[in-house]
């Protein structure tokens, strides 16, 4: 899978990192015009080039959804983001009550992302890696499965720490690659894999019921929390949900459908499932 490579290094102070979201500086900030061939939608970035990732194929538990600032269990919230930084290379990282970052040892790390595109926030979708890039950076490379498993977007799925989520701009090797570690470690009940209830179902009695006791897949949380604000029914959620029109592939039928209605039921009146799991859906492109 070709992708574009890019040099530079983190630097999370003044931001709020969280499993799936971090900023990373470009050593050339013109080299963020490239993403997308030129052609795409563009990386929003600061003059001296740092811009904001959004880790591709995986979703970790929100620590800040909304204007709310609703957050999902943060047991397992925080162990993504800390994960992901730890693995990047910062051995400190010191916040204000609000989770914005004041300092961190060292100050920056080293890195390099390897992307396609950029999200309808001015977002890079990004593999990120620490260190030595595997090429020259403003070049495109091949992303094999090797490359693949030098990420922390690999890591913090084999890890149990985040969910797979998959959209079609994702090669199907790499894809493959991603729903198999991930199937492994809920398989061994790794991470949030030994509380998640996204395919079991997750009683739903209120907003602290998201909040703090389920762990479901985030993309099912958001959904649920903007439901919620409705103040409707529970058994009226999967008319929301057709309404929403997310659109997405279902792999083991080969179904292409249109609201998350479709693999979402509601039972008793207040338990919310899927009725398939995170890897064997593959979303059209924000």
């Amino acid at each position: 899978m070709p992708m574009l490579l890019i040099k530079g290094f983190y630097d999370i102070k003044g931001s709020q990192p969280d499993g799936d979201t971090v900023h990373f500086t470009a050593d050339d900030p013109a080299e963020w015009s490239l993403v997308g061939g030129g052609g795409g939608r563009a990386v929003e970035h600061s003059a001296v080039g740092r811009a904001k990732l959004r880790l591709d194929a995986i979703d970790a538990l929100e620590t800040h959804y909304g204007p709310a600032r609703v957050h999902q269990p943060l047991q397992f919230a925080h162990a993504a983001r800390d994960e992901l930084l730890t693995s990047l290379g910062f051995t400190d990282v010191q916040r204000q009550p609000d989770e914005t970052v004041t300092a961190t040892t060292p100050e920056t790390v080293p890195g390099f992302v390897l992307t396609r595109g950029a999200d309808v926030h001015g977002r890079c979708i990004a593999l990120a890696g620490a260190g030595t890039p595997p090429g020259t950076s403003g070049l495109e490379i091949d992303v094999d499965v090797a490359v693949l498993r030098t990420t922390v977007n690999h890591h913090l799925l084999a890890e149990g720490l985040a969910y797979p989520t998959f959209y079609r701009s994702l090669f199907t090797g790499l894809r493959a690659e991603m729903a198999a570690v991930a199937v492994q470690a809920r398989e061994a009940r790794r991470g949030l894999w030994a509380s998640d209830v996204t395919t079991t179902g997750a009683k739903i009695t209120g907003l602290t019921s998201l909040t703090d006791d389920v762990v479901i897949l985030p993309k099912l949380f958001r959904r649920t929390v903007d439901y919620l604000g409705l103040a409707m029914p529970l058994p009226c959620y999967p008319a929301f949900l057709a309404g929403v029109q997310d659109r997405y592939s279902v792999l083991s039928t080969g179904e292409r459908r249109a609201g998350l209605h479709h693999i979402v039921e509601v039972t008793n009146g207040q338990t919310v499932r899927m009725t398939h799991p995170p890897e064997d859906l593959v979303f059209e492109d924000a």
